[in-house]
């Protein structure tokens, strides 16, 4: 009918498919194209990932990450907390100052509180909204890498996130 096999394409001509449609001699077809006739940027050149927590934490113990640097990655990223039986931050007051114990992945969280640990998991921005006032944070005490930041470091490290956020 009207000169085109009505079979010819699965639920209807009109519909479209899912994923890319190919093109004449392997060139994309007209979905690979934005409304501007240019090629999707996300497709041919994906964005870096940016380096997770652990290799930022890595990164910063040897010298080779900045301080701002670290920051920026560690108030995006996720951070495991241990925690007990009622809600918020378990701390450690063998300490000159209290310390909440962090880790920068499960893996970590679990070679220090083993297999079967409660835990909850947040952003450093939130860990930074939530800690108690004088306390600071141990991320990955039992890593190689470990990294004790006392309350006077957190506290420099809300004011960066302040002036991040709000200029």
């Amino acid at each position: 009918m009207y000169g085109y096999d009505q079979n010819a394409y699965p639920g209807g001509p009109y519909q479209q498919q899912a994923g890319p449609q190919p093109g004449m001699n392997g060139m994309p077809g007209p979905d690979a194209y934005g409304a501007q006739g240019q090629a999707s940027q996300q497709s041919l050149y994906p964005e870096p990932s940016p380096p997770s927590l652990a290799d930022a934490v890595r990164a910063f113990t040897t010298g080779s990450m900045a301080v701002e640097d670290f920051q920026a990655i560690f108030i995006t990223s996720k951070v495991h907390c241990p925690r007990g039986e009622r809600p918020g931050f378990l701390a450690l007051h063998n300490t000159p100052t209290p310390v909440i114990p962090m880790f920068s992945s499960l893996k970590e969280l679990r070679r220090y509180a083993g297999k079967d640990s409660k835990h909850f998991t947040v952003t450093g921005a939130e860990v930074l909204d939530l800690l108690p006032t004088g306390y600071g944070f141990a991320l990955d005490m039992e890593g190689e890498h470990r990294m004790v930041f006392d309350a006077k470091a957190v506290e420099q490290m809300v004011d960066f996130t302040m002036r991040r956020m709000y200029g």
